[in-house]
């Protein structure tokens, strides 16, 4: 009521005018107050949106009322759209969305904080800070949408700026903002409410920007727009009103002109010279004939663009999004020796020291820079090379931070040539603007605490690729003394017969003073040691005054050529850079920074190409192999003088292993986002990859390489190559640690040194030999993401993706998930569900197991005594390495997984080659390669001199089964597929009982008949075909057949109920299960009937046995039988465990200890109290009553009935015999079922044996037949020569005959019943051989 009153009596409380300021701060006071402490305890639920990670009722039926609410303020929507508040970075009232997104949204990132009062959807109120100043007059109030439009005038205009002081004209500059002002206020035409004249055009300037537009369309749009809407409108027709009607708002650019070939700028002192002081080449281009009368203004032959940094940085204070987190840097918690941005590095620490009164004002801006040459007109025009150079602020937190809002076009250096060292001329104006705000600063408006500061600026560090380093600097990044860390102390020298400078053997002297390598005369340079030490990093002042005492001169200055040229032949540097100019530039501890992005690409493309021999691009070329043996001991890769050919190296690939190796990278998927499309970079006929962009790169380098190179090459050549990678990917994590860059430091010369001594020295160019200072870079400038290419390139739209959202992630949102699914990510596409195969639900389990921090504690102390356990009394490893740990990995088991190092088990690899040395493996490329690949678990560092001396394992070979670790249940067969599990009848039930449920349950998912809704409606042949699938996996001895299948009838029917309650309970149709069929079971469920019998099972389970208050009676035994815990509990006891101590085990949580009931609870306290009694020592003794607690603990729960004992049943009865009522041992019944086990391993080798016999015999009788009938083929043989040699006689005799007769004689006998083609004799001829 008080706000009512309040509101309606406004006019009256201020006397009808604003200008009473004291008065209006009290209205303004008690309305906010009352207003905001009302909204917040009505609108809680507004920041209470999930319980147990499901959202709430209360928070759904709010959203719908705000929805309604916005929905019905028309003047504060868009169209159909309102403004969305949610707490996505995008968003957060400021975008526009229609209703379905912001409920999504809404749902998805929550509110934005502390936003009770819907201000931007048209509620009514006051919007003004409590923190303001006293002395402040300004207040705003927010109940008109044209507000949106004037606040943003204001706040480009600035503090100062006030339209109620007009004593004369305003001048031009604030006449812009006036105009601007009236066009908010100003409605399109008569009665339109939705938009005034600003919001248009601020919208299609907007749309321009966003979309692309050319100005043509731009005009085009407009037009029909004034066309469109009714006469006397206030619609711009065209981008050149629009634009002048904003001009206002934008920010200011100089136009600077330049000489032609860059050697000069036509600024400051220089500004009316018409021709340049270094080349004389005219200012101006002269006018053609025609025009050269009408031409009043002169055109420069080139231009450079200035953008002033000033305004830029005051507008970050001017802005309500912005102001407060510029501060954030020195405000936020700082954790010792961990850097998550650069504030927290030494070099920014260092900073503050030396300059205190700088650092004094958190609000003083500290300033990265970047340049990078860049084609507009791509790569199919003309090549045109123009040098953008950006400037970015470092105040701003993580999720802003190198951000592309806050990236800032300072300077564009025109084309089309490369500037090179000249770069610096076209720096002069802003390094002149970062003087002035060093040593003045200038006085610029803070909206979060409502005053004027003086502000002061400092540029930390430079940002950019290997050339640009040179131009930057003035260090020469080409030849022997590339690297501007060792400069002259570089020991890199020029190849023989390649002619390239070479960084091979150069990293020894960063090993230890008494390390191994450095004392090898083989694997190195030949009969070469190292004794030097690395070079010191120089102070800036002694770089300073080492370049001054050479005499080199700045390139702005004159004869700056004639006087760096000879002195540039005698060292590294070829200019006095412009930075120095800066005061503070000594001081910084990093001044250029090497980009780790295009270090990672370069060093990816040797190994990569290299390794995949690709013609061109491999470091093993022939002058490689001529000039190999002249530096280094390789007997192995010397040219065979027979075939005069060089022999295949370690470290390259056969054709075989590089089409397995392109196949499995065509085919290999990632998650959205992510990364490229790798398959199009893949040449199947050439088996190369090609294309690559650096991102891709990166990933390959850090993700894929210990997984691609895995089984196709050696071991020493993988785990140097895995070590690699795992450098790069520890490098550039989003949050490093002082120690672990340390340990980087120490760590990758070895690599480095393991590298030379498998690649040839071709190989190691600069860029193999940068890495090993990127270590203390980042241990000195802080997290690598801050000081790389990689937003720089995609502020220049160079397609370099990304794969998160950019957002700031917010714990509420993910309460109830691991930490591994919190990376925000960035979806793409329609959300589809599909069931995971066995390979990939295994995969992804690993991968979690391995990668999530809350398995961390289990991975580092659990499962090393797990590992210890369970291989206990193995021996010393297989395959007789020393050192094992009886796991045969050669190695201590607690290191195999440790939260520090991630690993993969093996079967997420695709590839397999029978030549690999390293341990073979079958694997599935199709469903893995769907499976982001996880990354590797590193070999254990040592510094032994031979790479290849530790075995590595994988962790798949040690994943914790989830059965005890003993000989209680034997696998049978030599292969997975083969394998059976050997099982035993004990106390009338399978043993192991577990795994036999688990076959039985999996083989009802195989086949289901149509109406077997209990299993007595199971068919006969069903029944018989799971006992089929039961017998396949499963083995028992001959003793046990007669007991098999009714044991196996009796829990089939147990297993089947449980299996059909499940699925009635989950009602979701499973693949195994017709759509049809499934329809027929959900019908069965509803009639009444049944639905009786199930309430009444339920009740039934439900029922307290011990009596109202006890609960229902529960046990941790899971689906191992009672026998088989006790067991285990005498393993661990190493003695026999009594009925206590059983019961405890089956109804206690390991979690926490704590019991599953109210019943056992009971009985574990009237057992302790019954303990506790008859321990009591005898009158005149001090020594307390052995106890047999079997008798007590029958006592309590009644006596042992039907063989059974409460909680233990059974089976607990027969493992712990009945005279143990009465303390049998289990010793001996351990003792009796291994003797038992030896008499059934003898029965099953005395059948074996014999059948070996019998086969004997079969094989003898069977050689006997096969001797038989080589006899009987002989005979037969014998025969058919016979018969041929009488056929032969015959016919000889026959032609004899025909002969003698007078007959012709035929050349050849026909074949036996076919007649002879000879024509029949004549009728004479007949008449006379009758007469004859």
């Amino acid at each position: 009521m008080e706000a009512v009153f309040l509101v309606a009596n406004r006019d009256n409380l201020l006397g009808g005018k604003r200008k009473q300021r004291g008065l209006t701060r009290v209205w303004v006071y008690w309305l906010k107050t009352i207003l905001r402490g009302k909204m917040s305890s009505d609108r809680q639920w507004m920041y209470k949106r999930f319980m147990n990670g499901i959202l709430i009722q209360e928070f759904l039926n709010g959203l719908e009322t705000f929805i309604n609410f916005a929905c019905s303020q028309s003047r504060w929507m868009d169209g159909d759209k309102i403004k969305c508040p949610c707490n996505n970075r995008k968003c957060q009232n400021m975008s526009f969305r229609d209703v379905n997104t912001v409920r999504y949204h809404v749902a998805k990132y929550g509110f934005v904080p502390n936003y009770f009062v819907w201000i931007y959807q048209g509620e009514s109120t006051m919007a003004v800070d409590s923190d303001q100043n006293e002395g402040s007059e300004s207040y705003v109030c927010s109940e008109e949408p044209s507000n949106t439009y004037h606040r943003m005038v204001n706040e480009a205009a600035g503090a100062d700026f006030n339209m109620d002081d007009m004593d004369e004209p305003p001048n031009p500059e604030a006449q812009k903002f006036y105009d601007m002002l009236k066009a908010a206020d100003n409605e399109l035409w008569p009665g339109c409410k939705t938009h005034s004249q600003l919001s248009l055009v601020a919208r299609l300037m907007s749309m321009k920007s966003e979309n692309h537009m050319s100005e043509k369309l731009f005009d085009q749009v407009t037009k029909l727009m004034k066309e469109i809407v009714p006469d006397n409108n206030l619609v711009t027709d065209n981008f050149y009103s629009t634009k002048k009607l904003l001009r206002g708002m934008g920010l200011p650019v100089e136009k600077i002109d330049c000489c032609f070939n860059g050697c000069m700028l036509y600024w400051g002192a220089d500004s009316d010279l018409i021709s340049c002081k270094f080349c004389d080449h005219p200012r101006f281009k002269k006018p053609p004939r025609v025009a050269e009368k009408r031409q009043k203004t002169k055109v420069a032959y080139k231009k450079m663009y200035y953008f002033p940094l000033i305004p830029r940085l005051q507008r970050l204070y001017a802005l309500n999004a912005t102001a407060h987190d510029m501060r954030w840097h020195s405000e936020h918690e700082v954790e010792q020796g961990v850097m998550r941005h650069p504030s927290d590095s030494l070099a920014w620490k260092h900073f503050n020291q030396i300059h205190p009164d700088f650092a004094a004002e958190s609000r003083n801006v500290r300033l990265g820079l970047c340049t990078d040459g860049f084609q507009p007109f791509g790569q199919s025009r003309q090549q045109y090379s123009t040098w953008p150079v950006i400037v970015t602020p470092y105040n701003l937190p993580p999720w802003l931070c190198m951000k592309e809002q806050y990236m800032f076009l300072s300077i564009l250096v025109p084309g089309p040539k490369n500037p090179k060292d000249k770069l610096d001329v076209f720096l002069q104006p802003l390094i002149a603007e970062l003087n002035h705000l060093w040593d003045v600063g200038v006085n610029t408006y803070d909206i979060s605490k409502k005053q004027n500061f003086m502000m002061r600026a400092a540029l930390m560090w430079t940002v950019s690729d290997f050339p640009a380093y040179s131009m930057l600097s003035g260090w020469s990044t080409a030849g022997r003394l590339a690297c501007p860390y060792c400069m002259d102390k570089s020991d890199a020298f020029t190849l023989k017969f390649s002619g390239k400078q070479s960084w091979f053997d150069n990293h020894r002297k960063f090993l230890p003073a008494n390390h191994p390598f450095r004392r090898n005369r083989t694997a190195f340079r030949k009969n070469k040691t190292v004794t030097t030490v690395p070079p010191v990093v120089r102070s800036g002042d002694d770089i300073l005054t080492e370049i001054q005492s050479l005499g080199l001169n700045k390139v702005t200055e004159m004869d700056a050529t004639r006087t760096n040229g000879p002195i540039c032949r005698t060292c590294g540097w070829r200019k006095h850079s412009i930075f120095w100019d800066l005061p503070y530039w000594r001081s910084n501890l990093i001044r250029h920074n090497l980009d780790v992005m295009h270090i990672e690409k370069n060093v990816f493309d040797n190994v990569f190409n290299t390794v995949l021999n690709v013609d061109g691009k491999t470091k093993d070329t022939f002058k490689s192999r001529q000039e190999l043996n002249d530096y280094c001991r390789r007997p192995e890769l010397k040219r065979n003088e027979a075939t005069g050919k060089y022999p295949k190296a370690c470290y390259t690939l056969d054709k075989k292993a590089r089409q397995t190796l392109c196949e499995w990278v065509k085919i290999l998927k990632f998650p959205d986002g992510y990364v490229s499309n790798m398959g199009r970079c893949v040449d199947m006929k050439k088996l190369k990859l090609f294309g690559m962009k650096s991102h891709d790169c990166h990933v390959f380098m850090q993700r894929l390489i210990p997984i691609a190179f895995r089984e196709i090459l050696p071991l020493n050549v993988w785990k140097v190559l895995t070590e690699l990678s795992l450098f790069f990917k520890e490098l550039t994590a989003t949050t490093i640690k002082t120690d672990d860059m340390v340990r980087l430091e120490n760590d990758i010369p070895l690599i480095l040194c393991k590298l030379e001594r498998i690649f040839p020295p071709s190989f190691f160019d600069s860029m193999e030999h940068l890495p090993v200072h990127l270590a203390y870079e980042a241990r000195i400038a802080g997290p690598v993401q801050y000081r790389w290419m990689y937003p720089f390139e995609r502020y220049l739209r160079k397609n370099v993706p990304r794969n998160d959202d950019g957002r700031v992630l917010v714990e509420d949102e993910y309460e109830d998930k691991l930490s591994i699914f919190k990376h925000p990510g960035r979806a793409f596409g329609r959300a589809k569900k599909r069931c995971m195969t066995d390979e990939e639900y295994k995969a992804a389990r690993s991968y979690v197991l391995l990668n999530c921090e809350e398995v961390a504690p289990y991975i580092e102390y659990v499962y090393p005594k797990w590992l210890q356990m369970a291989h206990k009394g193995r021996g010393r490893g297989r395959g007789g390495r020393d050192g094992g740990n009886g796991c045969g990995h050669g190695r201590d088991s607690s290191s195999i997984l440790r939260p520090s190092v991630q690993s993969v088990p093996s079967p997420t690899h695709p590839i397999q080659t029978s030549p690999s040395p390293s341990p073979s493996l079958t694997l599935s490329p199709s469903p893995l390669s769907e499976i982001r690949p996880p990354p590797i678990v590193p070999p254990p560092h040592t510094s032994d001199a031979s790479p290849s001396s530790t075995p590595h394992s994988t962790p798949a070979d040690v994943v914790p089964p989830f059965t005890e670790p003993s000989t209680s249940s034997s696998i049978v067969g030599s292969s997975a597929g083969s394998a059976k599990l050997v099982i035993e009848i004990v106390d009338g039930s399978f043993f192991p009982s577990h795994k036999c449920s688990a076959i039985i349950t999996k083989s009802f998912k195989k086949m289901v008949d149509s109406k077997a809704f209990s299993w007595k409606k199971v068919s006969k042949s069903t029944k018989k075909t799971y006992f089929d699938d039961f017998q396949n996996q499963c083995s028992w001895a001959p003793r046990f057949n007669g007991q098999i299948k009714s044991l196996w009838e009796s829990k089939a029917a147990e297993r089947y109920s449980d299996f059909v309650h499940k699925l009635k309970i989950v009602r979701d149709r499973p693949d195994f299960i017709p759509e049809d069929e499934w329809l027929e079971w959900l019908q069965y469920w509803e009639e009444p009937e049944v639905k009786k019998k199930s309430e009444i099972a339920s009740k039934n389970r439900r029922t307290e046995v011990a009596g109202p208050g006890t609960g229902m009676s529960r046990h941790t035994g899971g689906s191992k039988s009672t026998i088989e815990h006790a067991r285990e509990l005498a393993r661990e006891l190493g003695r026999d465990p009594n009925f206590y101590e059983i019961f405890r085990k089956m109804h206690v949580k390991k979690a926490d200890g704590q019991f599953v009931d109210n019943k056992s609870k009971m009985i574990a306290d009237l057992v302790e109290e019954r303990v506790t009694a008859a321990s009591q020592p005898v009158e005149g003794s001090m020594d307390l009553q052995s106890i047999d607690y079997d008798p007590i603990y029958l006592e309590t729960i009644g006596g042992q009935k039907k063989q059974r004992v409460y909680d233990i049943g059974s089976k607990g009865v027969a493992f712990c015999s009945s005279s143990r009522a009465s303390s049998s041992s289990v010793t001996a019944a351990v003792d009796e079922a291994v003797e038992q086990r030896v008499m059934e391993t003898n029965e099953r080798i005395a059948v074996i044996e014999t059948e070996m016999k019998e086969k004997d015999q079969q094989i003898t009788l069977l050689k006997d037949e096969m001797q038989q009938m080589k006899e009987v083929n002989n005979e037969m043989k014998e025969m058919k020569n016979a018969m041929q040699q009488q056929m032969t006689n015959m016919q000889s005799q026959l032609a004899a005959l025909m002969q003698h007769m007078g007959h012709r004689v035929p050349t050849e006998h026909p074949p036996v019943g076919q007649p002879t083609t000879d024509p029949p004799a004549n009728d004479e001829d007949d008449d006379l051989g009758l007469d004859d």
